[in-house]
């Protein structure tokens, strides 16, 4: 699993795909989502703009991500 700095929460799903490297454009990210391919926290989230929060896990295909706050 990867830890992943927010400079600010919250930011929405399909962004931290893109920004991450997980998918290489936003459209790729919100089709990938919409499809049920995404997890956060373990629940398949369908929401494109959902709302991501410090210690909320994403997951995609063989990614792992672990949000958390810049202090």
């Amino acid at each position: 699993m990867k830890d992943v700095e927010l400079l600010k929460e919250p930011v929405e799903l399909y962004k931290i795909l893109k920004f991450e490297g997980m998918v290489t454009s936003g459209g790729e990210a919100k089709n990938a989502i919409s499809d049920g391919q995404v997890t956060v926290n373990g629940i398949i989230e369908t929401q494109k703009r959902k709302k991501i929060v410090s210690g909320d896990i994403i997951e995609f295909g063989t990614e792992k991500i672990r949000l958390q706050l810049k202090q």
